[in-house]
């Protein structure tokens, strides 16, 4: 599932109807997509890794279910039902599920400064 928003088109969606976790590994589906951000719901499976990497871009992570450990910038943050993380483009991170883990990931356009 993707959507694309036009100029005064508005989105509802439950989110907690579109988790879908998976028996192993990753499922991520784009929810909907602008000029300015990306927005994708992932589903991890218990156990799963997501290797360090980095994004040009800043996003955020609001946790929907479960539990898992995010490394970010070298930090652990447990994540867990209500978390909202947000990283900065190019910060490093990882993350590990320890049970089904579900949550929105943004991506924004540019790389912006928070003051």
């Amino acid at each position: 599932m993707s959507s694309s928003i036009t100029n005064n088109q508005s989105l509802v969606l439950q989110l907690k109807s579109q988790i879908e976790y998976p028996s192993a590994g990753v499922l991520s589906k784009v929810i909907l997509q602008d000029k300015a951000c990306q927005y994708t719901l992932f589903c991890l499976a218990p156990n799963t890794d997501i290797s360090e990497h980095t994004s040009t871009r800043n996003a955020t992570v609001n946790v929907l279910e479960g539990k898992g450990l995010l490394t970010l910038s070298g930090q652990d943050i447990t994540l867990e039902a209500g978390v909202f993380v947000f990283m900065p483009a190019n910060a490093p991170h990882a993350l590990k599920a320890e049970e089904n883990l579900s949550f929105l990931l943004i991506l924004s356009e540019k790389q912006a400064t928070i003051d």
